[in-house]
Order: structure tokens, then sequence, then C-alpha cells
């Protein structure tokens, strides 16, 4: 009963705070140009990758701040998205796979792009922010949240019509097989090059009212088309696949490796084939970010607009002999987050301060004045902006759920019912605790070992270690607000 009265006290507050700022000149309010990006793992040259070519994301960087230790909440398309459009942990969500709705357990919660909508903006999205399946759901709405947006668009491109030319580890599946095209044509022809235009589009419509304006690439997602000129960009003799000791995988329990045999049994050829497709699809998606970001500045937005960009969650390139995704290493867990907005006193510096996805709800309202919903657990991530090294939050949490899907999957994932996967990162360590330990536990000090090559976690020296990040795992997890008031 507690958290009715407040929720009731919150909307209230919201109503009457939204009516003011309808009623405030559009020159007074920020705009926020919000662009995800989607299975982007750190292979982009703002962070340091010799080769990926992402000139746009790195000019945006350096008039904004990189978040060098940014994580998501779920390495999964939609419990990622239902987490960070919400705000909420994925168990607060209850969204643990890529078929449940988020608002069959929470009806009543105020997404991101809500609130700015009960504030007066025009709120509209281009292709996929909430879940919905690449390449089978493309041009459709998905699992889209409609409360959400005034206005929406759903770009088709030529890669949605040519799949049949499309390579595939298994022939017919592209979704979540490793698979790619080097495709004919131009960057407009594509989905992502469509959804460009129509943000532009967007932007150009709305300029002279407060906006809130979302724009979701699809690539590098599998299958990782691009147009050829961008394979040509990543010759294949030139790139690097990834190492690791010969007995990497031998201290690793069975529920962390997502793919058996290592790399799926293919060849070092095709290994590079999948690899230099990524990386294409990367540059891609980039340019299209550049007509996006060249759009913005040619309008005389940019000094009035937070843009923030990020992806779903990461992606393995063979690391530890595992590819995509819905592991809990760094990979997988680590997503690029950049944020510029005027009056931020730091520009072009990094943050290796921890960051979650749940922060960029706050984090935008708190840019925008916007009051933050009491009932969001993550941490307006603004101060950083002005100072991106000062003190910050302790830990960031990533989980996946394993079993279920039949006994081949559970056998492949040393399972036998359905449980939860749960990795705690601070500065220097990742602690993961597989079915609450009985499954497995994994302990890596990044000071020492960045590549995650070595479980302590049955070392005496680290047992103390270990009982600590468990109980600050636990900690933080239980001080989650209730949103008992939000169902």
């Amino acid at each position: 009963m507690i958290h009715r009265r407040r929720f009731a006290i919150d909307c209230l507050t919201v109503f009457s705070i939204a009516t003011a700022a309808a009623a405030l000149p559009a020159a007074d309010k920020l705009n926020v140009l919000y662009i995800v990006s989607d299975d982007l793992n750190n292979a982009l040259g703002t962070y340091g990758h010799p080769q990926v070519k992402s000139p746009n994301l790195d000019r945006l960087a350096a008039r904004g701040v990189r978040f060098d230790r940014a994580y998501c909440q779920f390495p999964l398309c939609n419990p990622s998205r239902a987490s960070f459009l919400t705000g909420l942990r994925p168990d607060q969500t209850t969204v643990l796979d890529n078929a449940r709705k988020f608002r069959d357990e929470i009806p009543n919660v105020v997404t991101m792009p809500q609130l700015f909508q009960k504030h007066g903006y025009f709120v509209a999205r281009v292709g996929k922010l909430y879940h919905y399946g690449v390449p089978t759901q493309i041009g459709t709405d998905g699992l889209d949240d409609p409360p959400s947006w005034q206005e929406k668009v759903n770009p088709r491109g030529r890669d949605k019509d040519e799949e049949d030319l499309i390579f595939s580890l298994v022939k017919g599946q592209f979704g979540g097989t490793l698979s790619w095209l080097a495709a004919d044509g131009t960057d407009a022809e594509q989905t992502d090059g469509k959804g460009a235009a129509a943000t532009i589009r967007l932007l150009e419509e709305h300029k002279d009212q407060p906006f809130f304006i979302a724009c979701g690439f699809y690539r590098p997602h599998t299958p990782y088309v691009a147009p050829k000129n961008y394979f040509a960009m990543f010759p294949l003799d030139g790139l690097k696949l990834a190492g690791g000791p010969a007995n990497d995988r031998e201290d690793i329990p069975a529920p962390a490796l997502t793919v058996n045999p290592p790399h799926y049994g293919i060849s070092e050829h095709l290994q590079r084939e999948a690899l230099q497709a990524y990386h294409a699809a990367t540059t891609f998606m980039d340019a299209q970010l550049g007509l996006v970001l060249d759009a913005l500045d040619r309008l005389k937005l940019s000094d009035k607009t937070v843009v923030v960009f990020h992806s779903d969650h990461g992606y393995h390139l063979g690391e530890h002999g595992m590819w995509q995704k819905q592991s809990l290493f760094e990979e997988s867990a680590r997503v690029p987050l950049v944020i510029a907005a005027p009056g931020q006193k730091a520009t072009g510096k990094s943050s290796a301060r921890l960051a979650e996805l749940i922060d960029v709800y706050p984090t935008v309202a708190d840019l925008c004045g916007l009051p933050i919903p009491h009932w969001l657990p993550g941490k307006s991530l603004k101060p950083l902006l002005d100072d991106p090294q000062q003190s910050w939050k302790a830990a960031a949490i990533t989980q996946v759920r394993r079993g279920g899907g039949g006994k081949k999957k559970q056998a492949a994932a040393g399972a036998t019912g359905p449980f939860a996967g749960y990795s705690i990162r601070t500065e220097r360590y990742r602690l993961t605790l597989w079915d609450d330990g009985q499954r497995g536990i994994e302990l890596y000090d990044h000071d020492a070992d960045p590549h995650e090559y070595t479980n302590l976690a049955k070392s005496p020296a680290h047992e103390k270690t270990v009982a600590d990040l468990t109980k600050l795992l636990k900690d933080t997890l239980s001080a989650a607000p209730k949103v008992d008031a939000l169902k």
C-alpha cells in the first residue's frame, strides 16, 4: 500500500511538472537524439581497436565523454532493451528471453520516451529500439511498445529483400547464426541507410520544437550485411583472430561456455571471413551515424541536443572460442557508451568509472531537467560529464538465464533446468555465480588478467574476495526499488 500511495504522489508530481514544462519556450528545453546499435561490441576506433574504422562515433566521443567501463544488464536483445528503456533491472521487468513483453508484468511503468512525452516533447523512433527479430521482423513493429512513441518508422531495405544471397553457417538461418553478405548497391538502399534518412527527416520536421528522437540501427547484428566497399576495408590477410592460452577453457564452468565446440568447429579462414563481415557492418553502421550527426550540425541543433549512443550488449568475436552473445565474459557484457551534452565541462574525455545501461534513463532525464522516477535503480551519469574520474558506484551487474529450450540446449549449458547466472563487475574484478555458485564460480582479476584467462575462484588467496563480491552482488540486487506500484 505504501508503494501505491508513493506512486500516486509521483504521478501527480510528474503531471504538474509536465504541465509547467510544456509552457516553457522550446528554446529553453534540451532535445535528445538517442541512438542504439544492435550487437555492437567495443571493437571501435575510439576504444582503441587498431583496425576498425568508426570515424563518426570517434567524433561524437571527441565532443562528449566515452565510458570505458559500461555494461549491459542482460546480453540478449529483448531483456536488455526492456531494461534500459524502462530503467529497470531484468528481474524487475521479468523479461529474460526474446519473447516476453515487459508490460505483462509492469503495465503502468513510465518508459524513458514516455517520460519525455509527459513533458511536452515530440517523441518518435526509427528502427529497432524495443526488440524484434533480425532479420525476420525487419519492417514490422516486432515487440514494440506503442505507448512509448507518437510516431514510428519501420525501415526495410535491400538487405531484407536479398536474404537468399546471404551466406550462413546453417543454410537458411540468419539471426542467431554466423552469416554475412557483401552486398551490391548503395548505403541508402540498406535498412540502416533508410533508417538514417528517416531520422534526418524527423529532425528536419521537428527542429523547432523539443524532441526525443530515437534511432535504432540494425547493424552489425547478424547477418552482417554491408555494401562491398566496406568489406574491402578489411582484407582477410590483415585480420588477427582472437588468441589465448591453449588451456583457456579448462577452468571455465560449463554454463559459461555458449559455443561448443570452440568456434563452432569452423576453419580459421571462415573465422576471418566472419570477422571481416562484422567489422564491415560496423563501419557501415558508423557511416549512417555520420549522416545523422551531419544533419544535426546542419540544422544547428548540436548546441541544444543531448546525444546518446550505445549498444544493447557486447559481442564475442572468437574470445574463449565463442562468438555472438549471451555470455557473462567482458566481451559480451561490456558495451560502448558515449554521451555528448550541451554545457558539459568535460569534452573529448574518457571515464573509467563503472556505468550500467540502466543509468541512461536517469541521465537523460537529469540532463533535460525532468524528474527522475523514484523506482529507477540506476544513477544519473551527469556528474561524470563534468568530472569523468570522480568517485562513483562500486559495481555493475549483468545476468543471463540458462536451461530450458529442450534437452540438447540444456546439455550444452551444463543444465538440467532453468537457472540464472549473475556477474558483478568492479573496477578490478569480475565475479560470476552460476545457480548461486552451485554450478560454478568465476573470478577474474582485471588488473593482472584483462582477457579473463585465469579463473581464481578456487584460489585460497582469493576466498575473501569471492565472499566480499558475493555479498556486494546480493546487496546491490536487493537494493533495487520495489515495482509493486507499477503492476
